[in-house]
């Protein structure tokens, strides 16, 4: 085995440090504003064989728990990341035994399912400290059925004398496996040469069906909060399937609506229940899809039940928009069924549990009624505007030089941080960059300040905006 295959590297201790030639890998965050469902890599095996710690080094920051203990990965776990240059989805699942009784473990092998469902490449996680098990056969039985590429990883092999030991996992039948080390780093090159071989060409499969000029509007919350009600309503015809019962929607279906001469595309999606609601697995491949239909939206109206309380999991799904930087609006239905005062009680209670996007439009309405409905419509064409817009380099700077007379950055760790020019580098979110001499030494206080003195400034109403301080070069 030659040293291209198999690297010793290092380890310091956290996991931080890639083994590959011994190189620190730091990978930065992707881009926000992206339209297009990145491909999907799943992580799959038994309990205890390093999964988990192969996600997190994979993602390059600490995810999912890691203990050395059978079940610690209940739930699938989600990061966006880039291998060898491609952005994709990592997803992390259970370890499942095919043979077990137990409830637990039987969920989560349905869980591992669903992954596999929705996953464009495989990664099979193999113990080379155990040799092939019988739950080893069973899962590759079931990845063969499955028909996916799969990418087959011989997990600890934290020596050559362990890579070497995982030429046994050949009689599996299975034509090449991997020798890596999650905890140390070693063969991660190999590993991600080999999905990125595996994974579909770019700008095919996943590509949206409509042009990026049609915005295209995701309508996403929790189960039962009115969102096929609401599709209907703009379609004007039963379109869609609505029944009380939550769950009812499993697909994310894509429809045309024209408003005002322009075309829109509707994107209803299943309703997404905390984790620990999830029992049913069609249930948990909805997430996935979800998920997805945000990544290709340009704008998510995210509806919540009025008459309920307005929950966490509402916020974490505003997160999730915020994070992949879509335009949002808050609908806020079934306001035929409230009274004046129980409305502002539960506009109220979204402002209070969505504090972390003030600017995210709250529009009480009643899909059901069509009251207001239009209004959350010009509420998302609005967003979407602000989402698009552009400053230009001398009016951002004019307003630059105000916010520095009114508020200089801090002095930080005895360093003083001198900000040069600000310029708009994105747009779908906007976001700005500040050209400094300390990046690393600008407080994070002082990076939220600049981003309301320019909402402040410029509006951006409904569209996340995204500051970033980055060290001056000769060019600029």
């Amino acid at each position: 085995m030659s040293g291209e295959e198999f690297d010793e590297g290092t380890h310091d201790g956290g996991g931080h440090e890639e083994g590959e030639g011994r190189r620190k890998k730091r990978r930065q965050p992707l881009p926000a504003g992206a339209i297009g469902a990145r491909p999907v890599v799943a992580i799959v095996g038994r309990p205890n064989v390093g999964k988990s710690t192969l996600f997190n080094r994979l993602a390059g920051q600490r995810i999912a728990i890691v203990e050395d203990v059978e079940g610690v990965t209940r739930d699938r776990h989600y990061a966006d990341t880039m291998l060898s240059g491609r952005e994709v989805v990592l997803v992390d699942t259970g370890g499942f035994d095919p043979e077990s009784s137990d409830p637990m473990k039987e969920g989560i092998a349905e869980q591992v399912k669903l992954a596999l469902a929705e996953a464009d490449v495989v990664v099979c996680v193999l113990d080379v400290t155990a040799g092939a098990t019988k739950a080893d056969r069973t899962a590759v039985a079931l990845l063969r059925r499955a028909g996916k590429p799969v990418v087959y990883v011989a997990n600890k092999a934290d020596s050559r004398s362990k890579a070497i030991e995982s030429l046994e996992l050949y009689e599996l039948g299975i034509d090449r496996v991997l020798p890596v080390s999650g905890l140390h780093g070693n063969g991660m090159s190999a590993l991600e040469g080999a999905v990125l071989e595996s994974l579909p060409p770019e700008n095919t499969g996943s590509a949206p069906a409509w042009s990026d000029d049609v915005p295209r509007v995701a309508i996403v919350g929790r189960p039962n909060a009115g969102k096929s009600s609401l599709v209907n309503r703009l379609l004007g015809e039963d379109r869609q399937l609505v029944d009380a019962r939550p769950g009812t929607t499993v697909d994310a279906i894509d429809a045309l609506y024209e408003r005002d001469g322009e075309r829109w595309v509707l994107i209803d999606t299943a309703g997404m229940r905390r984790k620990r609601g999830i029992d049913g697995g069609v249930e948990g491949l909805a997430v996935m899809k979800s998920i997805r239909a945000i990544e290709r939206s340009h704008v998510a109206v995210l509806m919540i039940d009025a008459v309920e309380v307005v929950t966490e999991q509402d916020a974490r799904l505003a997160g999730l928009i915020v994070d992949r930087g879509r335009a949002m609006v808050i609908g806020l239905n079934k306001l035929d069924l409230l009274s004046e005062a129980e409305r502002k009680k539960a506009i109220e209670r979204a402002r209070d549990v969505l504090s972390f996007a003030p600017w995210a439009r709250v529009v009480a309405l009643s899909a059901k009624t069509g009251r207001a409905v239009n209004k959350l419509m010009e509420s998302a064409g609005a967003a979407l505007v602000e989402h698009r817009k552009r400053i230009t380099t001398a009016e951002a700077n004019r307003f630059f030089e105000e916010v520095l007379d009114h508020h200089p950055p801090p002095t930080q760790k005895g360093k003083s941080v001198r900000l040069y020019y600000i310029t708009q580098a994105e747009t779908r979110p906007p976001r700005f960059v500040v050209v400094t001499n300390e990046p690393e030494a600008v407080h994070f206080s002082y990076e939220r300040y600049v981003a309301n003195a320019v909402r402040e400034r410029f509006g951006f109403e409904g569209t996340p905006v995204r500051v970033t301080f980055k060290k001056k070069s000769r060019r600029d």
